[in-house]
């Protein structure tokens, strides 16, 4: 008996379309991180991007709970002297809500080749509307 292994190549790909609407800020990333990834799929093999595309819209809706819209830091360092940044929950939101979500998938994702490649299969958009209608995606809805 042979292990199966997919190929890249044959891996039929859909789109999905997540509503993030007053639904929390992990589980939309998770469920984004394990359809981007193709975890769900039984075809699923670790080392072959399987996954399938990401719509999310509403980002700017997104749910935290407790107190992590003033208490949550994002930091970030350039490298040079005083090159440390650091922003809250709040102002990010207000700036750009869509780093909200890309940052929290991005932490469930491999980090390496394969979780670059599979990281620019996540489409991310503020409000309601998205440029991809034409692929048709499924709806999924979150409990």
């Amino acid at each position: 008996m042979n292990t199966f292994s997919a190929k890249a190549e044959q891996v039929e790909r859909q789109w999905w379309l997540i509503d993030a609407k007053n639904v929390p800020l992990g589980r939309v990333a998770e469920r984004a991180a394990v359809l981007m990834r193709g975890k769900h799929k039984p075809i699923f093999t670790p080392h072959v991007d399987t996954g399938d595309f990401v719509v999310v819209i509403n980002a700017e809706q997104v749910k935290l709970t407790g107190k992590k819209e003033t208490d949550k830091v994002y930091t970030s360092f350039s490298g040079f002297i005083g090159g440390h940044k650091s922003e809250n929950v709040k102002g990010r939101r207000g700036r750009h809500p869509e780093l909200l979500i890309e940052r929290a998938v991005r932490g469930m994702i491999p980090h390496n080749r394969l979780g670059r490649q599979v990281y620019t299969k996540l489409k991310v958009y503020a409000g309601a509307e998205h440029p991809h209608t034409a692929q048709q995606p499924k709806p999924l809805t979150l409990d």
